[in-house]
C-alpha cells in the first residue's frame, strides 16, 4: 500500500522486445545471420573423450566439479592478460581450447558462452531475461604458441560480441546445425 521508492523506468522489458525485434530484420538481420553462417560453416561436433561409455538412454544427471585457482595463478592470469590486451575471460577461454584441444586432438573449435547482452546503457536498470548464447569458433595449430592462441580468441570473442544480436533461437533455427545434447 505505499509508493514504490524506486524512480521510475524510462523504458521497460517489453520496449527492449519491440525494440529488438523492429530493429533486428532486413539487411541488419541479414547481415549478422551472414556472418554467423561464415563463422560456423562446416563445425564439426567435439569428440570428447569420456571415462565411460554412454548409457543407452540419457538420464542427464550431471555433475559438478570445483576448483580453485589460487591467487598467483589468478595474478599471472590477469599479469598475461593485460600483456595481451585480452580480458580475463579471453585468457581464460584460450586456456579452455588449448585444453580441449589436449584431450580431443581436435584443431577447430567451438566453445558455447552466455552473454548479458545489455549493449545499450538504457538496458543497466531493467529487469529481464536478456541472456544470450554465443558461438566462439577458434582454430587451434599444435604448433601454435599459447599468446597466438589468445589473440585468435580476442578477435573470434570480439568479432561475435560485435554480431551478438542474434538470439541464438534464431540462430539455431537458420543453421540447423547438428546437434547431441
Amino acid at each position: 500500500g505505499r509508493p514504490s521508492p524506486l524512480h521510475e523506468l524510462p523504458i521497460q522489458y517489453a520496449d527492449f522486445a519491440l525494440w529488438q525485434r523492429d530493429w533486428l530484420q532486413g539487411p541488419i538481420l541479414e547481415g549478422q545471420l551472414e556472418y554467423w553462417r561464415r563463422q560456423l560453416d562446416g563445425v564439426m561436433q567435439l569428440q570428447l573423450p569420456t571415462d565411460r561409455p554412454r548409457p543407452k538412454v540419457q538420464t542427464y544427471r550431471g555433475a559438478v566439479e570445483t576448483l580453485r585457482l589460487g591467487p598467483e595463478l589468478t595474478e599471472a592470469t590477469r599479469a598475461l592478460g593485460q600483456q595481451e590486451g585480452v580480458t580475463p575471460f579471453m585468457t581464460l577461454l584460450a586456456a579452455f581450447q588449448a585444453l580441449l584441444y589436449r584431450y580431443t586432438g581436435q584443431a577447430d573449435l567451438v566453445v558455447g558462452s552466455p552473454i548479458a547482452n545489455r549493449t545499450r546503457s538504457e538496458l543497466e536498470g531493467l529487469i529481464g531475461f536478456f541472456v544470450n548464447s554465443l558461438a566462439l569458433r577458434t582454430r587451434v595449430a599444435g604448433d601454435m604458441p599459447f599468446r597466438a592462441l589468445v589473440q585468435s580468441t580476442r578477435r573470434t570473442a570480439l568479432d561475435a560480441f560485435a554480431h551478438q544480436d542474434v538470439p541464438f533461437e534464431r540462430l539455431v533455427e537458420e543453421l540447423q546445425p547438428a546437434r547431441d545434447l
